[in-house]
């Protein structure tokens, strides 16, 4: 809105409704749950009824399957369209169903017909653009990383920052939803091969899902507590900032929201030396390993041995190179040269 441009957004709901909001009407579209908690649009009719009563110069879509008919009445109407994916198919489905063989060459027919069906693809990092790249029916123009970005205000630093457990404790966060395609096993793990190993661990998990019962019974025995949703960010950002180490450890993440919102407090991130999240951190943010209990409790040990001062300043350095501002504006570039060229290819 500050930027002149005005915004409609379309969400799954228990019902329909339309909520004036100060950044824009929020549509809401009864939805079905499809598994683990998520809502899916199955008919895109209330959708169409809203774009045209709206009359968008461009549209973008997050969702690759219900939704697809909107990208026909688009076209039809010369209304540019962009698909911004959240999420690589290969890997959210080898970690969602444990298929890892013979996904590759139909989840690549998959992507070239949504590359034909959308005018744009947005990607937020080198490894969710990976599924994208090369394909004959995506020309290189047309396809746009756009990292996403963080509240720097929101999670921040605490003041004083913690000083450290006076028994030595090595305090690990989590944050994130308890889903297998998120892969919060392996922070649990981690923390588990940490105190097999003898040394003084806390992990503290913050977040709810369908695997929270599965993970802890994983956790028994091991000093790691399961305190469910917590209300509010501000709350959130004081946990993470407590913390010594984050765990975002999953091999598959697209991009990494919860690695920055912990770098930002000032907690360095320990993940996976592969995926979306490894591209926020580098060696003075944190420490990566192998996707492997006792790989990445290395790269805990490793974190933990610099200084916590410095850790904690340069983890914080790391975020702020990620405002949302940026993010915003990258994505009203594009929007804005979509409609002053719908036609354009």
């Amino acid at each position: 809105m500050d930027a002149g441009a005005q915004r409609l957004l379309i969400i799954p709901g228990s019902t329909d409704d339309r909520i004036p909001t100060e950044l824009g009407d929020v549509v809401t579209v009864a939805s079905r749950e499809v598994g683990g908690g998520y809502q899916m649009i199955l008919d895109p009719r209330p959708v169409l009824r809203a774009l045209e009563a709206f009359a968008p110069t461009s549209i973008e879509i997050s969702d690759k399957s219900t939704l697809l008919p909107v990208t026909l009445v688009a076209r039809r109407r010369q209304v540019p369209t962009v698909l911004f994916s959240h999420e690589r198919l290969d890997t959210m489905l080898s970690m969602r169903i444990g298929l890892q063989r013979g996904l590759r060459h139909p989840i690549r027919l998959f992507n070239g017909a949504l590359s034909r069906a959308f005018d744009h693809v947005v990607t937020t990092s080198d490894f969710a653009a990976g599924e994208f790249s090369g394909l004959a029916s995506l020309a290189p123009h047309r396809l746009h990383q756009v990292p996403l970005g963080v509240d720097l205000e929101t999670f921040r630093p605490l003041e004083p920052a913690p000083e450290p457990a006076p028994d030595r404790t090595i305090r690990l966060v989590h944050s994130g939803r308890l889903s297998r395609e998120k892969d919060p096993h392996l922070a649990v793990r981690t923390a588990v091969a940490l105190h097999h190993r003898g040394l003084p661990v806390r992990l503290d998990v913050y977040g709810e899902g369908p695997h929270r019962h599965e993970l802890e019974r994983l956790a028994a025995g091991s000093p790691v507590t399961f305190h469910g949703h917590v209300a509010g960010r501000e709350a959130l950002a004081r946990r993470l900032g407590e913390a010594d180490v984050a765990l975002s450890v999953c091999a598959g993440e697209p991009f990494g929201l919860a690695v920055l919102e912990a770098l930002a407090c000032g907690t360095p991130v320990v993940t996976a030396d592969r995926g979306g999240a490894r591209e926020l951190v580098d060696d003075r943010s944190g420490a990566w390993g192998h996707p492997h209990p006792e790989s990445l409790a290395d790269a805990v040990l490793r974190v933990v041995a610099r200084p916590a001062a410095e850790r904690r300043r340069d983890a914080r350095a790391r975020a702020e190179r990620y405002p949302w501002s940026r993010t915003v504006e990258r994505t009203l570039s594009l929007h804005r040269t979509l409609a002053a060229a719908p036609t354009t290819r």
